[in-house]
C-alpha cells in the first residue's frame, strides 16, 4: 500500500507543491429517535391556494403547489422539535473544539535543500503537533517529517493565542516517524487516550493546520486498526500500526491529534493512501499507546530502547505453508530462523513455529508480532504461544534489547 506523508511544503509566496500526507474527508450524521417522522403524526399536505387569476397579467404556475402561511409554521415547529436531538450531539463537538483548540499548534521548519535548484538552498515545511505533558515536560508531539533536518532555530511553533516559540530541545525517531519539542510556555495541554481504548465505528476528530488553515477540525470515524504495510518516504518508518480513519486530513495536518469524543487524544495524524498526493479518502495516525512509549523514552533517554525476539519471520506466510504445518489458516507469525544468543534460541523456539500469542495478545502476522515486540520494555519477562507439531506450545523468555543485537 501507497502512503503519503500529510505535511506541507511551501514555495516562496503561497503553497506550492505539497509534500504528501492527508487523511481524508468524511462526516458522521448523529441521527436519534426524534429525527424520523412520528407514526402517529400526518404528514404535511399540500394545500393548493387558488391562483391569481388576472385579464392580462402572468399567471403563477406553481402558486396552486405551494405551502401555506399556516402549513410553513407548522413545519417550522416539527424542523425545530427533531433538531434538538442533533443540537445536543453538535453541542459536544462545540465543547471538544473548545478544550482542543488551545493544545493543538502550527508548525513551520526552514529545512536545508539535500539539492539546490535554481539558486535556492532551503524549503519551507509546515505541520501541526500538540502540547502535552510527557516526564514532567511541556512538549509538542508531531511527526518527525514535519521537522526532520531542519536546526532549533529554524523551527518555529505558533500557540493557539498567537504566541511564536522557538524549541527548546528536540528529540525524533525514524521507525515511527514521532518527534518531540519541548517547549517553555504557560499552555493548556491536552489528555491522552489511556491505551488501546479506540473502536473501529468510533467517531474521530481530526485538528491541525492544512494548507495553513490554523485550527482547523474535521469529523469522522476509526475506518480500520493495525494498518501495517504502508510504504512511507524512504522506508525508514519501520514500526506501524496506525488507526485508519476518514476525517479529513490535509497537508499541514501532519503532527496533528486525533481526538476522541472525550477529548482524549488517540492518535498522531500523519499519513494518506493517495495515487495523487492529494485527499482520497483514507488517512493514517499513529496510535496514542505507540505515541507515549516512544515519546517518553526520547524524553528521559534521548532514544527509544525496543524490545528484541531474535526471530526472522516468513512474511510470505500464506495458505500453503499453513496446510503444511496443520493449520486451517495462515494466522500469526512462522518463524524462518532463530538468531544465535538471542532471547528466541535461549528459549527453544525453531523454524517453523508460528508465534500465535505474545505476552497475552493474539498475534496477526509478522508485522503485528514485531510492532508488539518493540514496544515491550526491555528485560520484561513474557509468555509466547507457539503453533508446533500441531500442538500450542507455551515458553517463557525475557525480552532483549534490540540495540544489543542491532547496534
Amino acid at each position: 500500500m501507497i502512503g503519503h506523508r500529510a505535511s506541507q511544503t511551501a514555495a516562496r509566496a503561497g503553497f506550492g507543491r505539497v509534500t504528501v500526507v492527508a487523511m481524508l474527508l468524511g462526516h458522521a450524521a448523529f441521527l436519534g429517535p426524534a429525527a424520523a417522522t412520528r407514526a402517529d403524526e400526518p404528514p404535511v399536505r399540500l394545500t393548493p391556494i387558488e391562483a391569481v387569476q388576472t385579464k392580462d397579467g402572468p399567471v403563477d404556475p406553481m402558486r396552486p403547489v405551494r405551502l401555506s402561511s399556516s402549513e410553513r409554521d407548522r413545519l417550522y415547529e416539527q424542523a425545530a422539535r427533531d433538531a434538538e436531538p442533533l443540537e445536543r450531539q453538535a453541542l459536544q463537538l462545540r465543547r471538544l473544539a473548545q478544550l482542543l483548540q488551545p493544545s493543538v499548534v502550527h508548525i513551520d521548519a526552514t529545512k536545508p535543500l539535500a539539492r539546490p535548484r535554481n539558486g535556492k538552498t532551503t524549503e519551507e515545511e509546515a505541520g501541526s503537533g500538540v502540547v502535552v505533558e510527557i516526564a514532567g515536560r511541556t512538549a509538542v508531539v508531531t511527526n518527525r517529517h514535519v521537522v526532520h533536518r531542519a536546526s532549533l532555530d529554524d523551527i518555529k511553533v505558533r500557540l493557539d493565542d498567537g504566541r511564536e516559540l522557538v524549541p527548546r530541545r528536540l528529540w525524533s525517531d525514524a521507525a515511527t516517524d514521532l518527534a518531540v519539542l519541548e517547549i517553555e510556555a504557560d499552555v493548556d495541554m491536552a489528555r491522552l487516550a489511556d491505551g488501546d481504548t479506540v473502536l473501529v465505528g468510533d467517531t474521530v476528530l481530526a485538528i491541525g493546520s492544512p494548507f495553513g488553515l490554523a485550527r482547523s477540525i474535521t469529523l469522522g470515524i476509526v475506518s480500520a486498526k493495525g494498518r501495517r504495510d504502508l510504504e512511507l518516504g524512504d522506508g525508514a518508518v519501520q514500526f506501524q500500526d496506525f488507526i485508519q480513519t476518514d476525517a479529513a486530513i490535509n497537508p499541514g495536518n501532519s503532527g496533528g491529534p486525533l481526538v476522541n469524543l472525550r477529548g482524549e487524544v488517540v492518535g498522531i495524524n500523519t499519513a494518506i493512501a493517495s495515487n495523487s498526493g492529494g485527499s482520497e479518502g483514507i488517512g493514517f495516525a499513529i496510535p496514542i499507546e505507540m505515541v507515549r512509549f516512544v515519546a517518553r523514552q526520547l524524553v528521559e533517554r534521548g532514544s527509544v530502547d525496543r524490545g528484541f525476539l531474535g526471530v526472522s519471520l516468513d512474511k510470505e506466510f500464506a495458505q500453503p505453508e499453513a496446510r503444511r504445518l496443520g493449520m486451517v489458516r495462515p494466522v500469526g507469525a512462522r518463524v524462518e530462523g532463530v538468531t544465535r544468543g538471542a532471547p528466541a534460541e535461549r528459549a527453544g523456539l525453531r523454524p517453523d513455529d508460528v508465534i500465535i500469542e505474545f505476552d497475552g495478545r493474539a498475534v496477526e502476522d509478522d508485522d503485528h508480532l514485531m510492532s508488539i515486540v518493540s514496544m515491550t520494555p526491555v528485560d520484561s519477562v513474557v509468555t509466547i504461544i507457539v503453533f508446533r507439531e500441531r500442538a500450542r506450545v507455551e515458553v517463557r523468555l525475557t525480552v532483549a534489547s534490540r540495540a544489543t543485537f542491532e547496534p
